[in-house]
């Protein structure tokens, strides 16, 4: 909670600059989300991703 504190006030005083993507959310925690998906993949098999897929599909298709 400090750390977004600080953020904010370094933000304000353009000590640094609020970097946002065109939909608002912060660049820098989109580049990280975006690694952490393949991340994960890594960690799995082959048949845990199959399985995570098709429930996937399965869910997308649902409705």
């Amino acid at each position: 909670m400090i750390g977004a504190a600080v953020m904010i006030g370094k933000i304000a005083t353009c000590e640094i600059e609020d970097v946002t993507t065109e939909d608002g959310k912060n660049a820098a925690a989109v580049a990280l989300g975006r690694l952490g998906g393949k991340k994960r993949a890594e960690g799995l098999s082959p048949q845990k991703r199959s399985e995570i897929a098709k429930k996937a599909a399965k869910s997308r298709w649902k409705r």
